[in-house]
């Protein structure tokens, strides 16, 4: 905010006075109003401020007004003859810090438009952050019309500890201050009565304080209160009074809204109550008031001699005695993860449980089980009970087969559940009534499943001191945090007890807070958001809410258990005699979930009650907008495409490169005939620069690394680009960071890096919008498609990514965050979609160049032509000597080069027509896209698939051996698939397995990763293609299991999915390269993907014949009988390298049947060469339809012996069967003498074809071959030889090639080389060989062989002669 600019405060509190001081040390003049008995008015001058004489001369002539007022008078304080509207000049902004209900304040906004029309009204919210993010900062949440929102916004950008937030339409800031006053309101009367309870059990204040403080049952009401409490502090009058207040509007609300509340109305209720000791404002006590109603005096109980709870705890470690052998009862999701957390501790463990699967597991991790209690009991030092409550701590201890009777004397017992202080009173006295020195501690646990089997629980432990140290090495095995109570047994189940009442009145006020809010209208997890840095926040609150928010009630720990837990309070609180109104409450919450079906649900089910009874909503879905109404609303596209020119100018004034550091290989979607490097010495990066390219790529593929690596990866790269360049006379370069368009990557980290080598830079370009993977920036809001919506960024899967995860959608808020804060989003600049369309290239230009140098400027962007804009204005600020480093998606790159997008490539596009093997599907990518376009991957395709899952347990988590053993697995099915011509997809088990900090699971991902990289290495069968999903699957398997140095960006196998051809030096070269992103296409995208490439086993007659015709010459079409004769046709074929059909006659086929079409059609799947098979002379219709459904390609209807109409309905309907097959039919009209197979044709019955009759029988049958007779025979021809009628030959062809069909000519046995070279130039593209390939099978019979493999030998040669022959002499040898 410059200098010049004024604010007016009109009322003042401390928050007031901290957001002044920021005004004052950014320059702004600042004046305020308040009463004269007010001590912020002093404070205000002393801070440089000026003090104003009414609220009107406060206002005058200042651009933001900051008004804070009650309902009460805001009418005089607005509209009096000395109000604030007197003073209040044209285009100001007032922002009003108030406690009245959204109802007033759209009446206050309605009056004062009537009175100043050109005066701007917000609603604000006001708090100091207190979250570790935002701790020490004031955060401004202002509602209202969006451009009143951002016109505000500039009064708070330059301002130091000051977050400002905009939050759609007016009223809303004023709601989510209401849903957060009731949180408040409630975990203040929750910790009274939690502290309160825990004195009567006898437990220190202190003791309480430090633990819970620590724990789930925390809440920054809690911590802020108790002290407070114990120190007799007079702010806690001020506390109670203000939150009585707040309750107070926030039940008028709730009265409004005709919404129930009924846990702030008992705490409102209690907050009246204390209240009623505070007289005026005299500062008395409401001390006095709760040690009448609790019946304790908590200040007396907070001045005894306090202990280090923690500190006998870490003394209890040092002496504790070692113990060996461990039983352990009830192997629950708490139970099992601290008994295996025992076993990886080195104890031995025996246990039991009454579900056998779950001891099997154990079993499996190499503890002991035994059948029952009692068995698990004998022998043992140390006796852990895990089980749900003390029902069930009563049977395993004293039931059936219980495990008391059989202890050893001197055996410890743990009892870690969560039961009563009482009961835990009352089994110690049984185990001393059994005089065995059986020593009881009470250790009940806190932290949930995943910390149970960390070993990093809370455990609160009492009891006698020789029952401690004989425990201590067990607990602390089980614990982070470990604290010893004094009292002994009962004392630790207290402090639990006390922990469980905060936890579960926490989890039922988040529940009412945020059915709340969803009656209010606001979206719930925008609330969520806000009040996780507020007063309001509780850790169960931060825990829990993301459940109700994501409808996902999957039990961690169940609404049943807190059922049992508050129930546990309430059973103490009747034994003490006082009352806990809040916890009661909430008890009475958890049982009606639990009684409309939820019980075993997560307890944040508890929602449901309030959902049921109100018809709200709470589920948070992200707050998705409609795409198609999003973009119609923007201004229409800059009319014309800049970049031609643009380019042309850059490439006559500079020789500047554009150099692509990609973080993966996906950064390729966009770009065709682009080169990538996997390595970059400097030689090979001179190299490229010599070429002089618009652009290259390098494969980083940092973003699977850690922080620390990429950055040093990076400056390497820049330190030899540096080196490279100037190897280079006249060659400069922009450097590209590439990274994913969902946000996931280094930075800031990589820019630093390059910086830190290339030097400061003028601006930072952001820049993830890609349209292909649907991804928009708008507003300076990044989203992401999901079909015809846009989500948020930080809304979607994308934004929890164990190692990259974010919350803001802002980018300018994004670049904060990721900065940690090192860059406010009040410093970062942007290129509005508005400008990119009305003011065109030039305006980007100017606006480039007026940013200060070292700026970060966010790019929006919802077009490719908003693309081109911004990379035209872009080029030509760097022709003014302007220096940019880019952290852009994919879309930028193909901008900026001005490169035009070609049609997806398909398998026939690089000349793959048959598969000769399967292809390679290797699947690692983990986002959740993925996952689901792997599941329709097998919903389409499973049937033809082969599918191998690797286990990321055995690849990831254990031992070396195993998983060597899981590789080899995998390579071996993964080869005998390939082999077989099947596409194998090789997949990583979906169980996304994480750790516990970013840097453990990069390296879990670099594990399977890596795994999957050994896999692809050691399959050796040549794959017809590999698919790599995922960017680490798809850079590691380029780089280390190709072993690929350079690529060439072919084009795109789908939009989106880059398709690179591989150097030649790679292990596979020339194999198509499939890069698939892991978030890139809806979820069918992988299968369309797949059955693109999917190339048939053998291809048709028709393509045969087609590329015959085009090619000139002729296909043999063989007949055969038997296995030799199958393969003899195949292996010729193969040897000459030319297709081939084996043609089965109908007589054949009666003796060997469906085996010998199965056969035939095997050995052409097989086959290297285009085999098809067809079925020859079918003149018989029964055996025609039996044909079309044995896996033919192609068939014969001979109907030639039938008179012509006849033969044309014949054929035809046969023809249309075969045709809805996708199979070719080869008709014959005229009729051929001779003999074949036992069927004769005498001479006279012969006649030769009829050209005109020709022509209509093709129009009427619609078929695709045609065998004609023009002299020639079945058989042998007479001994004066054949005689052909070749000028009929010429008439048929005329007809033939203008109709589409082929010609195919009967009978070539025989026929002279010079004969048949005719007939093929006449057009004939298929001859019919059977005599010569039969007679030489009956004469290689005639020669004697030792046994029948040589007499199948013999024969099988003798007949390849003869086909091998006749291929040469059809043309077709190396045609294949």
């Amino acid at each position: 905010m410059s200098s010049a600019a004024a604010v007016a405060f009109v009322g003042a509190d401390e928050l007031s006075l901290e957001l002044a001081a920021s005004f004052l040390r950014s320059g702004a003049g600042v004046r305020c109003f308040v009463p004269e008995a007010d001590p912020s008015a002093a404070a205000l001058e002393e801070l440089g401020g000026a003090r104003c004489a009414s609220p009107a001369e406060a206002a005058q002539d200042t651009a933001l007004v900051v008004v804070l007022s009650d309902a009460d008078g805001v009418d005089e304080l607005f509209f009096g003859a000395e109000g604030i509207v007197n003073g209040l000049c044209t285009g100001a902004v007032v922002l009003m810090r108030s406690t009245l209900l959204p109802a007033q304040l759209e009446k206050l906004e309605q009056k004062l438009a009537d009175e100043k029309k050109d005066v701007f009204l917000l609603d604000g919210y006001i708090f100091s952050g207190l979250s570790d993010e935002l701790r020490q900062k004031i955060v401004v949440v202002a509602s209202g019309k969006q451009e009143i929102t951002e016109r505000a916004r500039k009064f708070f950008h330059d301002l130091d500890r000051t977050i400002y937030f905009a939050e759609g339409e007016f009223g809303i800031s004023s709601k989510i201050r209401l849903v957060n006053d009731l949180l408040e309101s409630i975990h203040f009367v929750a910790s009274i009565e939690a502290m309160y309870l825990g004195v009567r059990a006898g437990i220190h204040p202190s003791i309480i304080y430090d633990i819970i403080s620590n724990a789930a049952g925390s809440s920054r009401v809690f911590v802020e209160v108790v002290p407070k409490l114990l120190s007799e502090d007079p702010l806690l009058i001020k506390f109670l009074k203000s939150s009585k207040n707040s309750a107070r509007h926030v039940m008028d609300m709730a009265k409004a809204v005709t919404f129930p509340l009924p846990l702030l109305a008992v705490a409102y209720q209690q907050l009246i109550h204390g209240s009623s000791a505070v007289i005026g404002d005299v500062c008395t006590s409401p001390l006095k008031v709760w040690e009448e109603s609790f019946g304790v005096n908590i200040i007396d109980a907070a001045n005894q001699q306090i202990y280090d709870a923690s500190k006998l705890a870490d003394q209890l470690v040092m002496e504790s005695k070692t113990a060996k052998q461990i039983g352990f009862i009830g192997l629950g999701a708490m139970g099992f993860g601290m008994a295996s957390q025992l076993l990886k501790s080195g104890f031995s463990v025996v246990a039991y449980d009454v579900y056998k699967p779950t001891m099997a597991r154990f079993a499996d991790l190499g503890g002991s089980t035994k059948d029952s209690p009692e068995e698990v009991s004998k022998d043992v030092e140390i006796l852990i009970i895990m089980v749900a409550n003390e029902l069930q701590a009563e049977s395993v201890l004293y039931g059936h087969a219980g495990a008391v009777p059989v202890l050893s004397a001197g055996t410890s017992v743990i009892l870690s559940s969560t039961v009563s202080p009482g009961f835990v009173t009352r089994l110690n006295r049984r185990l001393e009534a059994e005089c065995r020195e059986i020593k009881l501690v009470d250790a009940p646990v806190s932290g949930g499943v995943k910390r149970a089997a960390e070993g990093t629980l809370t455990i609160m432990a009492s009891g006698t001191d020789e029952a401690l140290h004989c425990t201590g090495s067990v607990l602390s095995a089980l614990s982070e945090k470990l604290y010893i109570i004094k009292g002994g047994c009962g004392a630790a189940s207290s402090v639990k007890m006390v922990n469980q009442l905060l936890a579960g009145v926490h989890i039922a006020s988040a529940a009412e807070a945020m059915a709340f809010g969803a009656r209010l209208n606001l979206r719930t997890r925008r609330v969520f958001e806000i009040v996780q840095h507020a007063r309001g926040y509780s850790w169960m609150f931060g825990n829990r809410v993301p459940h109700m928010l994501d409808n996902d009630y999957t039990p961690y720990s169940a609404v049943d258990i807190f059922v049992k837990d508050l129930g546990i309070v309430s059973s103490e609180s009747s034994s003490f005699q006082i009352p806990l109104h809040v916890s009661s409450i909430a008890h009475q919450l958890f049982i009606s979930a639990s009684a409309s079906g939820w019980g075993r649900h997560d307890d944040a089910a508890a929602v449901k009650v309030y959902e049921k009874l109100t018809g709200v909503k709470v589920e948070g879905k992200p707050l998705m907008l409609s795409k198609e109404d999003v973009l119609h609303s923007l201004p229409a596209e800059w009319p014309e495409d800049p970049m031609d020119d643009c380019v042309n100018i850059a490439s006559r004034s500079s020789t500047k490169v554009l150099v692509v550091l990609d973080d993966d290989p996906t950064g390729t979607q966009t770009v065709h005939d682009i080169e990538v490097l996997t390595e970059w010495p400097v030689e090979a990066l001179v190299e490229q620069f010599l070429k002089l390219p618009t652009c290259f790529f390098i494969l980083t593929n940092s973003r699977s690394m850690t922080a620390d690596k990429a950055t040093l990866l990076v400056q390497n790269i820049c330190r030899n680009l540096e080196a490279a360049a100037k190897a280079v006379p006249g060659v400069s370069y922009t450097v590209v960071l590439r990274g994913d368009s969902t946000l996931r990557g280094h930075f800031p980290e990589e820019a630093d890096a390059a910086v830190s080598v290339l030097g400061e830079m003028d601006a930072w370009i952001i820049c993830p919008f890609f349209l292909q993977g649907g991804r928009y920036t708008i507003d300076d809001i990044h989203y992401v498609a999901d079909s015809d919506r846009l989500i948020p960024a930080g809304e979607t899967e994308f934004a929890k990514d164990a190692a990259f995860g974010y919350k803001s959608s802002n980018l300018r808020q994004w670049v904060e965050e990721k900065t940690r804060g090192r860059i406010s989003e009040n410093q970062v600049s942007t290129i509005s979609i508005s400008l990119l369309r009305k003011e065109g290239p030039n305006a980007v230009c100017q606006r480039l160049c007026s940013m200060k140098k070292g700026s970060v400027c966010i790019v929006n962007a919802a077009s490719e032509r908003d693309m081109a804009v911004f990379a035209a204005g872009m080029i030509q600020a760097e022709l003014k000597g302007k220096r940019f480093l880019c952290r852009t998606a994919a879309s930028f790159v193909s901008a900026r080069i001005g490169i035009k997008p070609k049609p997806p490539i398909f398998p026939a596009d690089l000349g793959l027509k048959r598969a000769l093997t399967g292809g390679l599907i290797v699947v690692g990518s983990y986002v959740p896209k993925t996952t689901k376009q792997v599941d329709e991957l097998l919903s389409q395709c499973g049937q033809s698939l082969r599918v191998i899952e690797v286990s990321v347990e055995m690849a990831a988590m254990k031992s070396n051996e195993e998983r060597d053993q899981e590789i080899n697995r995998v390579v071996e099915l993964g080869n005998a698939y390939i082999k077989s011509r099947k596409d194998t997809l090789v997949v990583t088990s979906r169980q996304l397995i994480t750790g516990k900090t970013p840097e453990e699971s990069l390296e879990i991902n670099y594990k399977v990763s890596s795994a999957l990289v050994e896999i692809v290495r050691r399959i050796d069968i040549r794959p017809r293609y590999i698919l790599a999903k995922g960017g680490i699957t798809s850079s590691d398997i380029a780089t280390k299991a190709l072993e690929a140095r350079r690529a060439k960006v072919m084009g795109q196998a789908l939009a989106g999915v880059p398709l690179w051809q591989l150097g030649p030096e790679s292990r596979h070269p020339g194999v198509p390269y499939i890069v698939f992103p892991g978030n890139v296409g809806d979820n069918s995208a992988l299968a369309k993907v797949v059955k693109n490439w999917v190339c048939p086993s053998r291809s048709s007659t028709k393509e045969l014949l087609l590329n015959a015709e085009n090619g000139g010459y002729a296909v043999g079409a063989f007949n055969v009988y038997n296995l030799e004769g199958i393969e003899a046709v195949v292996a010729a074929a193969e040897a000459e390298k030319s297709p081939a059909i084996l043609q089965v006659h109908p007589s054949a086929l009666k003796q060997g049947g469906v085996p010998l079409v199965a056969c035939c059609i095997a050995a052409a799947e097989q086959a290297s060469v285009p085999i098809t098979v067809h079925y020859d002379h079918g003149s018989s219709k029964s055996d025609l339809l039996e044909a079309l459904e044995m896996g033919f390609d192609s068939v014969m209807v001979d109907g030639s012996h039938l008179p012509l109409g006849e033969n044309i309905l014949y054929t035809k309907n046969i023809s249309s069967l075969a045709s809805s097959k996708g199979m070719l039919v080869e008709a014959e009209l005229g009729r051929l003498s001779g003999s074949e197979d036992g069927l004769t044709v005498e001479e006279y019955e012969a006649r030769f074809t009829d050209v005109a009759q020709a022509g209509e029988f093709i129009d009427e049958t619609c078929i695709d071959a045609l065998a004609v007779c023009i002299g020639n025979v079945h058989g042998k021809y007479p001994s004066s030889g054949p005689n052909l009628r070749l000028d009929l030959l010429k008439e048929l062809r005329a007809l033939t090639l203008k109709k589409g069909v082929s010609l195919v000519l009967h009978g070539a046995s025989g026929l002279p080389h010079e004969l048949v070279q005719e007939c093929i130039d006449l057009g004939v593209r298929k001859f019919n060989v059977n005599t010569e390939v039969r007679n030489s099978y009956l004469e290689s019979l005639k020669r004697p062989e030792k046994d029948l493999i040589q007499v199948m030998a013999s024969a099988k040669e003798a007949m390849k002669a003869v086909v091998a022959e006749k291929i040469r002499l059809f043309g077709s040898a190396g045609k294949a």
